[in-house]
Order: C-alpha cells, then sequence, then structure tokens
C-alpha cells in the first residue's frame, strides 16, 4: 500500500458521525511475533440509518477477517454493508511492526538488546494498530488485552486488572476505559523499570489512584536518580488541577512512561502518558531542562480534561486542546510545582516560535473554520507553534483580561461536555455566561485573525506615549526605569486604539509588558532602547531580562541589529547573568540566530565570542550554570586540546562527552566516535554516533551520510540525528554538492513515509551558514520542487522554510 494514500476527509467524518452512534471496542494484541503483530477486535455500535454503509479503518494490514471471512478491504478500510441499528463485527488481521514512530513502534535497545512496543496513534495512526473509527468524534470504550513476553511490562489507557501465563508468554487485561477518542488509544510492552506510588485522590475508591513512573531497563539509573522529583512535580500538578477543576479526574490511574521512538514531545494517552525517552537525561539536568520537563508533565495532566475528557469535534478546533495545555503546563508548573520561572523560560523559548510562525505564509487563526482543514494531514501541518506557543500566550493574555471569570468560565465548559466533543462557539458560551466582558469581541481579535501587533514607545517631549500597531486589546504591566536601569515603579494598563500618555513617568526609561503578558513585538524609543543596550544586565526581573533579550535577538532576525552586535551584548550582558534559565535559553536563541544568518566566512569568530562566554561562566564556579555552560562549550570551541582533556575525565557529564565528541569530529577528528560508542551503548549513544559520524568533513563521509540520510532505513529520530550532524557549522564548501540535491533526494523519500517522518525530513533542511549565492540556489531548488506534486505535510514544511530563509536573504 502506497504511504501517501490521502487521509480522512472533513466531508467523510462529517457524514460517519452522523451515521455511527455508541462505540465499544474489546481489542486483543499479541505481541509475542517479532515478525509483525496480530489484532483481534470486537466492535459494537448502533446506526442511525438501517442499511447504511460505513468504514472502519484499519492501514496496512494483511490477512483481514470480518466476522470470520475475508474482508472488503483496500489496505486502508474496511467495508461494513447493510448495518442494523445495532451492529457486532469482529476483525482479525496482522499488521506490520514500524520504525518511524507512526503505528505500532518497536525499538531494540543497543544498551541491553531488550525489545519495547509502543503503539503511538495521535492523528488518525490509530487504525496502523487497531481498526477503528478513527476521528475525534466518535468516542469508544475500549476494553484491552494484550500478549507479551513473560518479562515484559505492558502499560495501556485502562487500569491493570490482571495477569495469566499463556504459554511461554503472559496475556495482560485492562479495564474498559471511559469513551475516548481513536487518537489517544495507547499500548506500551517491554521490560521496563518503574517507580510507582498511591496518589491520595478522596473520590477515588479506597481515597488513592495508582501512580507510576517507568522507563527502559537500561535507564535505570537516570529513573532512580530523578524519581523524587518527576514524582513530587507529578503530584503537585495532579493535587492542583484536582482542586481547581469541578469536573473530576476520568480515568482509572495515571502511568507515566518514557518511551523509545515517539515522535511528539510527549503524548496525553489517557491513563498513560508517553514522554519522548530523550526528558530522562543521560547528564545532569540543566535548569532549563527540569523547568522544561515540569512543563510537560504539567501540559499532558492538562490534557487529561482538555482534550481526553472534553475533546474538539474536527482539527478545527485543536486549540482548545493544545493551547490550554501548553497556557496550563508552563502556568502550572510555576503556582503549583514550584517552577516558579516557567514565564521565564517561556518567553525565551516557547514564546519566539509563535513569533516566527504568525510571520509566515502558513500562519492562520488559531481557531480556525473547519472547512480550512480539508482532511487529516492537512490538520497535522496546523499542529504547529500558531496552535502551541501563540495559543499559549493568547489564553495568558484572556487570563489576565478576564480575571477570575476566566476559571469560572473554563470550568462550565468542562462540566457540561464532559466525554464529549465541543467547539469554539460552546467553549464562549461558557465564558460569556461567566462575565460581564464581551469574550466574543475578544476572541475575533485574538481567535479569528492572524499576525500580532507590535507595540510601540515614542515621546512627546520628555513624556512617554505607547501606541499599537494593530488591533487587539492588550493588557499588561508597564516598569519604568532610571537611566540606570533601576526599577522606578510598575503598573498593570489596558492599551486598545488610543495612545497612552504616561505623563507621570516623564525622562523615565520604559518597557511595556513587562512581564510578558501579551503576544506582541516591543519597538521602543531611542532614550529607552539605549538605556538597555547599556544597563541590561542590571534589570532586577529575570523575567523583563528575558522579554528585552527576546526583543534583541527579534532586532537582529529583522536585521535591525547585527550579528556582531548581537554577539556583544552576549559579552557585555550575560556574562554577570547568574539566573540559570535566562542564561541557557538566551545563548540557545543567539546560537539558533547565527546558525541561520551568518555567513560562511564570518562564523568562526562569532563562535569564539560565544565560546568564550560559555567558558567564562563554567570558570566562574557557579554551579546553576555549569550543566549549560559546558554544553555550549563543547559545541562552539575550536579549542581541540581542551576538548581531548574533558575526554580523558572519568567523571564527565555523559551529555558533554557526546559534545565534545561531535566537536572534535567536525573538527576532522574522528577517532573519537567509535571507543565513545563503546563505552555509551544507550539508544541515546546510538543517536549521538550517528551525529558525530555524519559531522566528519570528509567527502568520503558526507558522501555516506548522506545514503544513510536519504536512503530510507532510518527511523525518526535517527534521521534527526544524522541530519544534526551534516549540516555543520563551518562546512559549507564541503555540503555544497547536497544543498541542492537536498529538494530531490528529500522529496523521493518523503513520498514513501508517513506524516511524521515527512515532517522529520523537512526539518533536515540546510539550517547552517551559506552564502547568499547558495541560499539563493538552494531556495530555487526547493521552489521548484514545489511546483510540482510534494506530500502535504513536507510541502507545508518547506514553504515555512523558505519563508524563514526569504527574512535571513532579507
Amino acid at each position: 500500500m502506497s504511504l501517501t494514500t490521502k487521509s480522512l476527509t472533513l466531508t467523510e467524518a462529517r457524514e460517519r458521525a452522523a451515521l455511527i452512534t455508541d462505540i465499544e471496542t474489546e481489542v486483543h494484541l499479541d505481541l509475542t511475533s517479532t515478525e509483525d503483530f496480530a489484532v483481534e477486535a470486537t466492535i459494537r455500535f448502533g446506526c442511525t440509518r438501517p442499511g447504511a454503509t460505513s468504514f472502519l479503518e484499519l492501514s496496512g494490514a494483511r490477512d483481514v477477517t470480518l466476522d470470520g471471512r475475508p474482508a472488503p478491504y483496500d489496505g486502508r478500510r474496511i467495508t461494513l454493508s447493510d448495518l442494523a441499528e445495532n451492529n457486532e463485527v469482529r476483525v482479525t488481521a496482522r499488521l506490520p511492526y514500524v520504525s518511524d514512530g507512526d503505528g505500532m513502534t518497536v525499538t531494540v535497545d543497543p544498551a541491553d538488546g531488550e525489545r519495547y512496543v509502543c503503539g503511538f496513534t495521535a492523528m488518525d495512526i490509530a487504525q496502523k494498530v487497531i481498526p477503528c473509527f478513527d476521528q475525534p468524534d466518535l468516542k469508544s470504550t475500549f476494553a484491552v488485552s494484550v500478549t507479551a513476553p513473560a518479562h515484559w511490562t505492558v502499560l495501556a489507557n485502562g487500569v491493570h486488572a490482571g495477569s495469566e501465563p499463556v504459554g511461554d508468554a503472559v496475556r495482560w487485561s485492562f479495564e474498559p476505559t471511559p469513551r475516548i477518542s481513536s487518537y489517544i488509544f495507547f499500548v506500551a510492552g517491554g521490560p521496563w523499570v518503574s517507580v510507582t506510588w498511591d496518589e491520595p485522590y478522596p473520590p477515588a475508591p479506597g481515597g488513592t489512584l495508582p501512580f507510576g513512573w517507568h522507563a527502559r531497563a537500561s535507564q535505570e539509573r537516570e529513573l532512580r536518580r530523578d524519581a523524587d522529583e518527576l514524582r513530587r512535580i507529578t503530584s503537585a500538578c495532579f493535587q492542583h488541577y484536582t482542586t481547581v477543576f469541578d469536573a473530576p479526574y476520568a480515568f482509572g490511574d495515571y502511568q507515566q512512561v518514557f518511551t523509545p521512538g515517539l515522535n511528539w514531545g510527549a503524548m496525553e494517552f489517557p491513563g498513560a502518558v508517553a514522554f519522548r525517552d530523550e526528558y530522562l537525561h543521560q547528564g545532569t539536568p540543566s535548569a532549563l531542562d527540569w523547568e522544561a520537563t515540569a512543563s510537560v508533565i504539567a501540559h499532558e495532566m492538562a490534557h487529561m480534561w482538555f482534550g481526553d475528557l472534553v475533546t474538539m469535534r474536527w482539527w478545527e478546533d485543536t486549540w482548545l486542546n493544545e493551547s490550554f495545555a501548553d497556557f496550563l503546563g508552563f502556568d502550572v508548573a510555576g503556582v503549583a510545582a514550584g517552577y516558579t520561572d516557567s514565564w521565564t523560560g517561556a518567553a525565551l523559548t516557547r514564546k519566539p516560535t509563535g513569533y516566527l510562525a504568525d510571520r509566515r505564509r502558513s500562519t492562520h487563526r488559531i481557531a480556525e473554520d473547519p472547512e480550512q482543514l480539508v482532511d487529516v494531514d492537512t490538520a497535522f501541518a496546523n499542529f504547529d507553534m500558531i496552535t502551541y506557543a501563540k495559543g499559549n500566550a493568547v489564553l495568558r493574555q484572556l487570563g489576565i483580561w478576564l480575571g477570575e471569570d476566566f476559571l469560572a468560565g473554563v470550568n462550565k465548559h468542562l462540566s457540561a461536555h464532559a466525554f464529549g466533543n465541543a467547539t469554539l462557539a460552546q467553549f464562549l458560551d461558557a465564558l460569556a455566561s461567566s462575565t460581564d466582558r464581551d469574550v466574543r469581541g475578544w476572541a475575533d481579535a485574538w481567535l479569528r485573525s492572524t499576525g500580532f501587533d507590535t507595540l510601540v514607545v515614542t515621546r512627546d517631549g520628555s513624556v512617554p506615549v505607547i501606541t499599537r500597531e494593530g488591533s487587539r486589546p492588550h493588557r499588561f504591566s508597564v516598569a519604568a526605569y532610571d537611566d540606570g536601569m533601576r526599577l522606578v515603579s510598575t503598573r498593570v494598563v489596558d492599551l486598545a486604539d488610543q495612545p497612552l500618555r504616561l505623563d507621570d513617568l516623564a525622562g523615565l526609561v520604559v518597557v511595556p509588558n513587562a512581564g510578558d503578558e501579551t503576544f506582541a513585538a516591543l519597538r521602543l524609543d531611542d532614550q529607552s532602547w539605549a538605556a538597555v543596550m547599556a544597563g541590561l544586565s542590571s534589570v532586577e526581573s529575570p523575567l523583563t531580562r528575558a522579554l528585552l533579550w527576546w526583543t534583541a535577538i527579534d532586532l537582529a532576525q529583522s536585521k535591525a541589529l547585527t550579528l556582531d552586535e548581537l554577539v556583544g551584548l552576549l559579552d557585555q550582558h550575560l556574562r554577570p547573568e547568574h539566573h540559570p534559565v535566562v542564561f541557557e535559553a538566551v545563548l540557545s536563541l543567539v546560537l539558533r540566530t547565527v546558525r541561520r544568518y551568518a555567513e560562511p566566512q564570518d562564523v568562526a569568530a562569532l563562535l569564539e565570542q560565544i565560546a568564550d562566554v560559555a567558558g567564562a561562566a563554567l570558570d566562574s564556579g557557579d554551579a546553576a550554570l555549569a550543566p549549560a555552560a559546558s554544553r555550549v562549550l563543547a559545541t562552539t570551541t575550536a579549542d581541540r586540546e581542551l576538548l581531548r582533556r574533558w575526554l580523558d575525565r572519568a567523571d564527565l557529564d555523559q551529555e558533554v562527552r557526546w559534545a565534545a565528541v561531535q566537536r572534535l569530529a567536525s573538527l576532522g577528528e574522528g577517532a573519537f566516535i567509535a571507543p565513545e560508542q563503546a563505552r555509551d551503548r544507550s539508544v541515546s549513544g546510538h543517536h549521538a554516533a550517528l551525529a558525530a559520524r555524519a559531522a566528519v568533513p570528509t567527502a568520503a563521509a558526507k558522501r555516506e551520510s548522506w545514503d544513510l540520510l536519504v536512503g530510507g532505513t532510518l527511523g525518526s529520530h535517527e534521521l534527526q540525528a544524522v541530519a544534526s550532524g551534516f549540516w555543520g557549522w563551518g562546512q559549507a564548501d564541503l555540503v555544497a554538492p547536497y544543498v541542492e540535491r537536498y529538494a530531490a533526494d528529500a522529496l523521493e523519500l518523503a513520498r514513501t513515509s508517513g506524516q511524521a517522518m515527512g515532517k522529520v525530513i523537512g526539518s533536515a533542511f540546510p539550517w547552517l551558514p551559506l552564502s547568499q549565492s547558495t541560499r539563493r540556489a538552494l531556495r530555487r531548488a526547493v521552489a521548484t520542487a514545489l511546483a510540482g506534486d510534494v506530500p502535504t505535510v513536507l510541502a507545508r514544511s518547506w514553504n515555512d522554510a523558505l519563508d524563514d530563509l526569504d527574512r535571513v536573504l532579507g
């Protein structure tokens, strides 16, 4: 079957949703074979028009039977003819394992040879695991059983109900779930190591619920190291949500598992949340790492209400899942889990991706019309930073604008649509019933429009005046400073059509949106910006410093500041920075900007300055800065002797070791790769070695890595690793033959790949310092390819890359 088969359309989904009702699914999966897996499913459902015809999805299966006979099956759908008012069908089939994260994904851990199998679904991928009505508004109960090797633990959406031997294997059974959508069906099997506990929850039978964290056996050291903090974050978030939400927690347990091969950062499978196993760091997690982990834990738990309990009807209301979860992830990480600088991290890691996405042709309204998302592949592309980052920021602004009425409206919405599906209109009804403010007008301005406003400070004499370039209402704080950037006062203001004069702040430096409360660019008057450039490191609030750092980086990406000026700011104002989140996030953003915007002849000098800042932080002895500083130094330094000395240290952090090995490889010393891979036989070590080999600056190494990159044998994480090493910092001339080849070869690979792999192929775009002529040639090659037949997901990714490239070309 071709993997480019068209996905379910909106029209088909609406027709089927009007026809099919009251779905119950019993499914058994046999994962004992290493060749493929077996599925047996009994599906009961009602039909509103007896005699009608519909279909079940089941993708890429063989030996498919329907009620014991060969099924009317085209490789993607099983036809269901002459339906009765009440129906029961039984489907059996065998399906392939995959390595790209779309379906029943197999990973063999190179550390110990153990095999792990995870049924990753999401979007319309459940059909690669089970037969189902694969759309979000056809919810089903799921009673699941799994036969697996005897030494495995199996996790699934339902509560574990018991296990019994079956020959050399074990059959695991799980309690039926409440009604959930097919895209959050999940099973995961393997010899997991686990940390479990009973979480207090008075409404539950016995007053507690089973909770746990699980990881691959080879990650036991890291799981034990982090277990106390992972448990503390989980419990704090759960107690917060079950206190502020009126709707009770809907599921019988809450398991969390670090899974290999997951394409998403994490996925909100109810009762068994999956996380990419990279969140369980081999090396010492930095402050930003822990903040990210806490926000993702809170994000996925928020989905138990936003998405799993109340689900969008079609994918245009994805924001009702993802924008809410993203907002609550950062907010609850701060207010409940103790990561009080979570919004500081968001200002430098999350929000900039929203601004970038909103500048592209592909920008779209946060709350889109369903007709714009004609099929699931088109909808998949809208799982972007408009939906996540911008939606997050806009909901934060809504919460500030509405105050306590916001939570009241949210609770009405959740209670009204529990176990069902809901739309934007229904959400606005709940908000409107809880406030006197015009939430529908607010929604038209913020949710039903594209782009972002700019907050502009000018002077009337010495009096600062704030205006907006745009059309949205804003509520934010204004901070006033003296010329040395010492805080004088703050206040909360509303800004709409009329300019806002601040007469009592005459002569002072002013910074609007000082708490980063709204989604808008910032342009200061000359007096204020000069004071910021001179005194940025003196600003007391780390959140305001983060906002001002992003403003400087935004100016550099808009070419109002040169890269030399931007890196000079690092030398002046990041050297004295002691806040670990600000330090690491700023370095990361500046490195990304240099990689995209620098000319090849300027790279060495820019990296030398960045490495010097990182080295100074490491030499300062500040333990909070050390994890990030050591990684950045290892990535950017040209001091080979330093890197060799580091690798002689037995106590060197493993992630820093690999950064040093990769940097040495890119500088022509690839001899350290094989010994390090022998030392670190983990999955992450395998990926790191792929990246290091791809970085070796010889024609033969590049040719071998390119053949691997586009050969179709890699999993999605492996492809990301090879691409990350291939486009080396200072290797523009060496990789030049492959820059234009990327368009043709990547397109060929995408045509035989699924959604998630298509996105990974797009992310392998040649982002490295190139000459302007090479960038223009790359642009022509990709634009020419886009004039032909390109899979939907890759086309979206490439068009976004061309928009970003056009900003670089200026």
